[in-house]
């Protein structure tokens, strides 16, 4: 047999398999949770990624950040500019610039409280949660009252949660998990975070 052949013959069975999967994949009829972690980057920025997919889609978009402050980003100047996402900065910057746990647990809190009312509403197909994996690390959130936002959240709401460290049992509650490894940045080579790449 030619190596044309037996390409051909390896990829009628792989589409065979492939859409004997697609044909048993049923529709949740619920929106899903998408958890990006990893200490590596991109884990905003496929967020991001979401948000334009569903705005394509026609969608209704929220956001709330829990730790990038004022801190302006070329995302949030975008969809400040193209006006059609819901976006609550919420969040006091880094934890390493607060330096204050007290307020960064109020800060949170109030981040949180806003992202439960929006997921509650029905109001949204997608809220993304960013960072809110940070707040969790730091114990500035319980995981308990993150799944209890996430379980109230209407039908038809996906949320997607980013930042680092990921909580074991909100990677288990989610429907995906992705972890973002760093392999190489160039922050560690001394090169400063670059504008319209990093933020």
């Amino acid at each position: 047999m030619s190596d044309t052949s037996t390409h051909k013959a390896k990829m009628q069975k792989l589409q065979a398999e492939q859409k004997r999967k697609t044909d048993e994949a049923r529709d949740p009829e619920r929106g899903l949770i998408l958890v990006h972690t990893g200490d590596g980057k991109g884990k905003s920025s496929s967020a991001f990624g979401v948000i334009i997919r569903a705005l394509g889609w026609g969608k209704t978009v929220g956001v709330v950040q829990f730790i990038k402050g004022k801190w302006i980003t070329g995302e949030r100047q975008f969809f400040k500019r193209l006006g059609e996402v819901d976006w609550h900065t919420m969040g006091d910057g880094f934890t390493w610039d607060t330096q204050d746990k007290n307020k960064d647990i109020e800060a949170a809190t109030a981040a949180f409280a806003k992202a439960a009312e929006m997921m509650a509403s029905g109001d949204y197909a997608l809220i993304v949660l960013d960072e809110n994996n940070i707040a969790l690390r730091y114990d500035y959130l319980s995981t308990e009252s993150v799944l209890a936002g996430l379980n109230a959240r209407s039908e038809r709401t996906s949320v997607v949660l980013t930042g680092r460290d990921a909580k074991p049992e909100l990677c288990d509650y989610a429907d995906l998990v992705s972890e973002m490894r760093e392999i190489k940045h160039p922050f560690k080579a001394g090169i400063k975070a670059q504008r319209g790449i990093d933020f």
